[in-house]
């Protein structure tokens, strides 16, 4: 089933994110966590990409598992930067093969010492051009309430934006964020822009305090004083921290659906029990 036709249903919709495993010897226990979470029933779940494409074989094949095994529509994304055009092409080729029908075209992050002079690919448009002559594929991109950290104003921002969705992208999908007015905002400054797809609202629930700084720094994404101060009185108990952070997150989510913005990702983390208590929480909203 193609993502766009969920997300045009106009109810409120709860989507998942996983990510499959960097190296074999952790296979099993990955495509376990993903499978609890298909098991959740979320009305799609994405699935990763490793950088340089390390993972693409794990990405397509949990993709698959999900979709084929518990009946969850996949979304396999696809990064570029590191990759030559024979290698998209078989990439496609195997998500045919696995009747995956939704691919999230991303530019991903340039390695270390790369030089760009010699790449096949520079940005996610050029992929969802890829893509869109390709056919037969439902192609979703990506979008930073914040801005793109390589954004030099969020006015070059969003008309980079514009261009990926003049290139074929039929919906986009948020980085994190953790105050809701930063999307609000955002939004409306796209629809301002002529972006008129529809816009899936990323949140992560954080449950672990050291990695989120982390994160924070290589997205862009800010922190507000109101959760600052959750972390800094929670965040050295793991209990308390993830029973706060989950509440946080539950909070977001439904004043997103409360305002207007259906379609929301939750950023599991392969964590199956915190994906599963915030649909509990949300689980009459969702009905």
């Amino acid at each position: 089933m193609k993502i766009i036709d969920i997300i045009n249903s106009g109810k409120p919709l709860l989507s998942m994110e996983v990510f499959p495993p960097k190296t074999s010897d952790t296979f099993e226990s990955v495509k376990e966590a993903t499978e609890k979470i298909a098991l959740l029933k979320p009305d799609f779940m994405s699935v990763t990409y490793g950088a340089g494409g390390g993972t693409s074989e794990y990405t397509a094949f949990i993709a698959e598992n999900i979709q084929k095994n518990y009946g969850v529509p996949s979304l396999a994304h696809l990064s570029c930067i590191s990759s030559k055009k024979e290698d998209i092409k078989h990439q496609l080729g195997l998500l045919k093969s696995k009747g995956i029908e939704n691919i999230l075209a991303l530019r991903g992050d340039i390695p270390e010492g790369m030089s760009r002079e010699h790449l096949d690919y520079h940005y996610a448009s050029e992929l969802t051009e890829e893509i869109k002559a390709y056919g037969r594929f439902c192609i979703g991109g990506a979008c930073y309430p914040e801005s793109h950290p390589e954004s030099a104003t969020s006015f070059d921002d969003i008309r980079y934006l514009k261009e990926k969705v003049d290139a074929g992208c039929e919906f986009l999908t948020t980085q994190m964020f953790f105050d809701n007015n930063v999307l609000y905002n955002f939004l409306y400054r796209i629809r301002e822009a002529g972006i008129t797809v529809p816009v899936v609202a990323g949140i992560m629930p954080v449950t672990n305090p050291k990695s989120i700084k982390r994160i924070c720094a290589i997205s862009g994404t800010a922190l507000p004083q109101r959760f600052v101060r959750i972390v800094d009185k929670f965040g050295s108990s793991p209990e308390q921290m993830a029973q706060a952070g989950i509440a946080y997150a539950t909070e977001q989510i439904v004043d997103l659906y409360a305002n207007g913005v259906n379609a929301v990702h939750l950023y599991t983390m392969n964590k199956p029990e915190v994906a599963r208590r915030i649909k509990e929480n949300i689980s009459s909203i969702l009905e």
